[in-house]
Order: C-alpha cells, then structure tokens, then sequence
C-alpha cells in the first residue's frame, strides 16, 4: 500500500485496497455459487474457473468496450478438415494470442459462436470470406433457456447466464441450429461433451449425462423427512 511520507496511507493505496477487496468479493461470490457435490477441484483451480466464469459473463453481457470498433471476443482458426474431423486433435487450432487448443476445444467455442469460411491462397492471402453462419440467436436462445432452465449436466445447477446453446448433433455433422438439437451447458460441463461425455434429452423431457465409457452419472435421491 503507497504511503505518505509521514507514513500514513495514502488516498491510492486506499482506492488499491478496496479495489483488491472487490475483486476478492466478486471472485467469491462466483466460486461459492459452483459447488457442485464431488468437487474435487483444489480452491486454487475453483478461484482459477471463476475467474473465468467473471469474463465468460462480462464477454456474453456485450457491454465491454469495444477494440478497434469490433466488440470483444474470442477467435479461433483451424482448417476446415481439422474442424470437421471427430478425433480430438491436439494443437489444431490456433486463438488471437498465438496459443494452440485441440480441434475438440475449438467445435465447442463454435457450438455457441459464429464460424466464418475463409479460404486462403498460397502465400497466406484470403481469397474468400464465406458468409457467416450464426449458431444460436437471441431467439433461440431464448427458447432454449425456458426449456431447460439451466445446465442440463447431471448435478449441475449453473442458471441459464452461464450457459453456452450446445448442439446435441453438432452443426459440422449434419446438426441443425433448431430447439430439438440444442441443450444448455455451463463453460466446464460444455468442454466435457466436446472430450467424451454425452447429453440426451428422453421423451419425458429429462436430461441423462453419460461417461465416455458409457455410464449414466446419477445423482442420490433426495433424503425425505420422516412422516410424523
């Protein structure tokens, strides 16, 4: 904290301090709301995922600045052979900071994104910009929040605004951006069905999670009180 020179503190260090503080309370807030049962996360990795959780929000909410007239977002490249393929490649994709992510990160940042053809010439030069094709708009957005209300994962309770429309058949595939082919899943859940794990929607309108093995995750049934 900056002080004076008699040692008392100083109107920056204050607005440092509470500034610091309202970090902590925001980040808090976002890791006690995610508390699933089984964590096994260390408190280092559950601060790390609300952290994450604070800027997917802030991303999503669309009242962030924006850069060089274009309002902030993520962006991904990768061939469209290496978009279209089902096995999980490593270091297919590459983001705006020059990190590298697998193909199966990148189908899920265009599950709830738009993707954008763009083909190249030899010497690295555009050719073509395809037109863009929206994923989920508001609309069916909206529709797909008053279905399911939330997460769909088993023993998720994530609320509707921090939940990505994934596509149950995804679009590369055949999928159709429709009601019937779209689920709600929070960021951790989302990445989870793009590494293995499977949603589905029954007749009866309940959600069942599957392991890559094939197993159901299932969730204890509620203790009832005892009748008097």
């Amino acid at each position: 904290m900056a002080r004076h020179a008699d040692g008392s503190p100083s109107i920056r260090g204050e607005l440092d301090a509470v500034g610091a503080e309202e970090f902590a309370v925001a980040l808090e807030s976002s890791t006690q709301a995610d508390r699933p049962a089984g964590d096994e996360r260390t408190r280092a990795q559950r601060l790390g995922d609300a952290l994450v959780q604070l800027c997917d929000d802030a991303l999503a909410a669309g009242d962030l600045p924006t850069m060089r007239t274009v309002e902030p977002h993520v962006a991904a490249r990768i061939d469209l052979d290496d978009l279209a393929d089902p096995a999980t490649g490593r270091n297919a994709a590459t983001l705006g900071s020059g990190a590298v992510i697998s193909a199966a990160k990148a189908r899920w940042l265009a599950c709830d994104g738009a993707v954008s053809r763009v083909a190249f010439g030899p010497d690295g030069v555009p050719l073509d910009l395809g037109r863009e094709y929206r994923l989920a708009d508001r609309h069916l957005r909206r529709a797909v929040e008053l279905r399911d209300g939330g997460c769909v994962f088993t023993g998720c309770s994530a609320p509707t605004w921090w939940a990505d429309v994934h596509h149950l058949v995804h679009w590369i595939d055949g999928g159709e951006t429709s009601l019937d082919d779209s689920a709600l899943l929070r960021e951790r859940h989302h990445a989870k069905v793009h590494h293995g794990f499977r949603v589905e929607r029954q007749p009866d309108d309940r959600w069942h999670t599957y392991r890559p093995d094939g197993s159901e995750i299932t969730t204890p049934a509620p203790l009832l009180a005892p009748v008097a």
